[in-house]
């Protein structure tokens, strides 16, 4: 238990018991989850922001609950908000509600104090359960299942923007300790083909789909391959020893730019004799079977037309993926980082984000959201590309062959990897 002072009185900060609703463990599972990934770290650990694009772990736990606090209890029946300048401090970019704190100042935010935080988490999460005691309209549920699953994108940037901070550290302290588990070898990957074929795309409804999904749609295919799984290390090695880094023709032209820029030689986080890499249990010999991993788009790319193929478009993804179970290496496995592919089937789901060779835009005649939450995906799709499949700090009650994961192509934090793709004839 801890005890905060907010207005003049104690608050409570204890794990909050589920209403009886249906939808109230499930809200009282994902909120615990996130408080586990918190649990071993030190209020230091909580405050620091490591770059603009990362934001302090304090932060994520707060901004969950400002989502509720704003989307889910505010105007309903008589709750109060926890504190009147946190509508602002705790705003991410959504213009119709109001201002928002400086995204690149938020480390600066040294109050309120983490223990406070905890106590709004525990004010909000009482106060929904209470609401769920009233028989709610069905908007509100569904704003409330739209919370849950963007706390379930927030648990993966808690440890995606952790990862950044703890690495910058010159101790290069591990988040979780121990080695990480052993894993069989990877085969090698082979083909799988498809003829041209008319598919349908999108989320088929029947359960919660985010607006970008939507809506469900026809495209046809020409005849193309996937590979079987994602690049693993060791085939990138190669890429960066034939001089991946140092060869324009293999590079886009602002991925050419960003790599004399930025002095890029090699993914996010290896060393620079490529045998070790920083994972979240600390600096780990580099296993060549993994999949590669914190690679943006503009190194998935030049490796592909190095290798002789290009990445998938997301809808060649999505219809190959369909056919096999969202089953893998997640963030509910613990292992948090990417292992070697399943021998036995092809791998879709886990262990790294893919990107794809697929912009960001809208379905046909696709209809964002009303209100302030049509500002969650639509004013995104502009300059940055999809990425398919979820990773290894990916929950996975959150996934589904229609989700669409979508990152500026310069980003490399993120646990993202490749596959590759090639057309037939």
């Amino acid at each position: 238990m801890r005890v905060a002072l907010h207005g003049g009185q104690q608050v409570q900060a204890d794990e909050t018991a589920p209403s009886g609703h249906p939808l109230g463990d499930r809200y009282a599972a994902v909120r615990a989850a996130t408080t586990a990934l918190c649990r071993d770290l030190s209020a230091d650990d909580c405050q620091a922001q490591s770059m603009p694009d990362a934001s302090p772990v304090k932060w994520h736990l707060a901004h969950t609950t400002w989502f509720f606090e704003t989307f889910v209890l505010s105007g309903a029946g008589q709750y109060r908000p926890f504190h009147p300048a946190f509508t602002t401090l705790f705003n991410s970019y959504y213009h119709s509600v109001g201002a928002q704190y400086p995204r690149g100042q938020r480390g600066l935010l040294t109050q309120p104090a983490l223990d406070e935080v905890r106590a709004w988490r525990s004010h909000v999460d009482a106060a929904v359960q209470r609401l769920l005691e009233e028989a709610p309209e069905p908007a509100l549920l569904e704003r409330l299942e739209l919370g849950l699953q963007h706390e379930q994108q927030h648990q993966e940037l808690i440890l995606t923007d952790l990862k950044h901070l703890l690495v910058a550290n010159p101790l290069k302290p591990a988040y979780r300790a121990g080695p990480l588990p052993a894993q069989p070898p990877a085969l090698p990957a082979r083909w799988i083909e498809r003829p041209g074929v008319l598919v349908e795309v999108g989320h088929p409804g029947g359960s919660f789909g985010f607006d970008n999904e939507f809506p469900r749609h026809r495209v046809w295919l020409d005849a193309h391959a996937l590979a079987s799984r994602p690049v693993n290390n060791g085939e990138y090695l190669a890429f960066i020893r034939d001089g991946g880094y140092r060869e324009p023709r293999w590079w886009l032209a602002d991925g050419w730019d960003a790599v004399q820029a930025h002095g890029w030689t090699r993914p996010l986080y290896w060393n620079e004799a490529c045998d070790a890499l920083y994972t979240l249990r600390g600096e780990q010999a580099l296993a060549p079977d993994e999949p590669v991993c914190h690679v943006n788009y503009y190194e998935a790319d030049a490796y592909a037309r190095w290798a002789g193929a290009r990445l998938p478009r997301e809808q060649e993804w999505e219809a190959a993926a369909a056919a096999w179970p969202v089953q893998g290496n997640f963030l509910d496995g613990g292992v948090l980082h990417p292992r070697a592919a399943d021998p036995e089937q092809p791998a879709f789901f886990g262990d790294v984000w893919e990107w794809t060779a697929s912009a960001y835009a809208a379905y046909p005649r696709h209809r964002p959201g009303d209100g302030a939450l049509g500002e969650y995906n639509a004013k995104f799709m502009c300059n940055q590309f999809v990425l398919r499949g979820g990773s290894c700090a990916s929950s996975v009650m959150h996934l589904r062959p229609s989700y669409r994961n979508f990152f500026p192509p310069s980003a490399r934090w993120q646990f993202s990897g490749l596959r590759l793709a090639k057309d037939l004839a």
